[in-house]
């Protein structure tokens, strides 16, 4: 089954993941509110991405920045001056997009880099009109994605600030503290997850492209001389590579080795090395590698800050986007924040003995939302035996681990045994409790949210104290004792 994002909406909005925000009054564009499930999910994969890059490494620690803050920060970081993206608005009915989205829906021509004068001429070249009414549009203008906001009883522009439109500018204007804080030497990161505000033009595909959303953010540091010395630990790992030569001579990709990619001097070490780390963190969560690549930017469509940047991609339903931007930004946003605060940003690197600001050589930047699209899409699995459909999550991103069922529910005895095995396990253990329906329903009910296990208390669990645990994907039953129920599932979640 070919799935589309519109049926990937209706599914999260009926199984209680994700709603569409204020849809009471009529909603807003771009903005959506978590349902029990998905609020469940949304927090697994904040706190698995928390450990693999933060708690289980010794040179990266984390912050939690404001997210109101200084209009300053967004005047040095080139925010309020080169934020935008082209508008169209149309003559006949003031309809207002994303010029360059609706390109590529129109003509699936890649649009990333395009100057103004370009995106003009294709959208006379290709007679691109409004999709709400076909009128034609206006000559095309900059539309800024920052949300200003008024901060106390001065309206003047001095009491403007800003809605941070990414999380990575409070990283560098906390480095000293956190580096003198902290005592880590370099290389070393500052991780930061938390919202940001986009006000996009025209928000589209569900929760890929929104106003308000969450990022786990890393700014890598290094001495600009200094090599990767954590190769070793990826060096096997194979990625689809998608080289800026490749997309100009429209190649396809080539599934190179990191040691491959390295010996053909495609990427620096230090790019080779986080782009495996991550493409490793979906990996190991199940999400297939067939669905991932990395794309290098062309030279006209990097960021004013970017030496070099690749993105890991992921086949959508709607073609390849960026799921994560990984940028080498230099010292660009360090530099430019020390002269427009005036406050000297540098440190002392103990290995040179000098005295430097640091280079950012990677920027592993990822959004929560379109983390929690693709878990979902790469484990939706329309089962045509079982006759409802299948979310085959890691145990791990599971919202529910485990649903407790008595086999009938008008048996007293059965409910205060299945509420005996609940409370065993509600501790230790995300889990539910449903009586309601037949078994096979329940198990349904359970396929559909991702449950891993399921535990049903029948009339033999009354007489020799075992119940029948079923594993979600291979459908397999067996027999458990009730005392060895919460040891036996701890160990398949870790």
């Amino acid at each position: 089954m070919t799935l589309t994002i519109d049926e990937m909406a209706a599914f999260c909005k009926r199984k209680g993941f994700v709603y569409p925000s204020s849809e009471l009054y009529g909603g807003l564009a771009g903005l959506y509110d978590y349902g029990p499930y998905g609020t469940e999910l949304k927090n697994n994969i904040k706190s698995l991405w928390w450990n693999y890059h933060v708690q289980s490494r010794e040179d990266i620690v984390g912050i939690d920045g404001s997210i109101i803050s200084h209009q300053g920060i967004w005047k040095a970081s080139g925010h309020l001056d080169a934020f935008s993206d082209p508008m169209a608005i149309c003559t006949k009915c003031k309809h207002k997009d994303r010029i360059d989205t609706l390109i590529e829906e129109k003509t699936n021509l890649p649009t990333d880099g395009l100057s103004m004068k370009e995106l003009n001429e294709l959208v006379k070249e290709h007679k691109i009109v409004c999709p709400h009414c076909k009128g034609a549009f206006q000559e095309l203008q900059d539309f800024n994605l920052m949300f200003p906001v008024q901060v106390g009883a001065d309206t003047s522009s001095k009491g403007t600030a800003y809605l941070r439109g990414e999380t990575a500018q409070l990283i560098f204007t906390n480095f000293k503290l956190v580096a003198e804080n902290s005592r880590l030497k370099l290389p070393f990161g500052i991780a930061q997850m938390g919202k940001a505000f986009r006000n996009e033009i025209s928000p589209r595909n569900f929760l890929f492209r929104l106003r308000e959303f969450e990022q786990m953010d890393i700014e890598y540091f290094i001495h600009p001389k200094q090599k990767c010395p954590f190769l070793k630990e990826v060096e096997n790992c194979t990625l689809q590579v998608y080289t800026a030569e490749d997309q100009e001579k429209k190649k396809k990709p080539t599934f190179l080795t990191v040691q491959k990619i390295l010996s053909k001097k495609i990427m620096t070490d230090w790019h080779a090395y986080w782009l495996a780390y991550e493409h490793e963190w979906f990996t190991k969560l199940n999400v297939n590698p067939k669905n991932l690549r990395v794309r290098q930017h062309l030279k006209k469509e990097k960021s004013h800050y970017a030496l070099d940047t690749w993105d890991l991609e992921y086949n959508f339903p709607f073609g390849w986007k960026e799921v994560e931007g990984i940028a080498n930004r230099t010292d660009y946003d360090l530099k430019a924040h020390s002269k427009h605060s005036k406050k000297d940003l540098s440190i002392f690197d103990e290995q040179t003995k000098e005295k430097i600001i640091p280079h950012v050589v990677a920027e592993p930047s990822l959004g929560v939302d379109r983390s929690f699209l693709i878990f979902l899409l790469d484990a939706f699995h329309d089962d045509k035996k079982r006759g409802n459909i299948l979310l085959k999550l890691h145990p791990r991103l599971a919202p529910v681990k485990a649903a407790i069922f008595p086999l009938v529910s008008n048996k007293e005895e059965l409910t205060k045994k299945a509420r005996t095995v609940y409370t065993i396990l509600k501790d230790s253990v995300p889990c539910t409790y449903d009586k309601g329906g037949s078994i096979g329903r329940r198990y349904a009910r359970q396929d559909e949210l991702g449950t891993p296990y399921c535990i049903t208390i029948d009339f033999d669990s009354l007489k020799d104290d075992t119940v029948t645990i079923r594993e979600r994907d291979s459908t397999d039953q067996k027999r458990i004792k009730i005392s060895e129920l919460k040891p036996f599932i701890l160990d398949k979640l870790s």
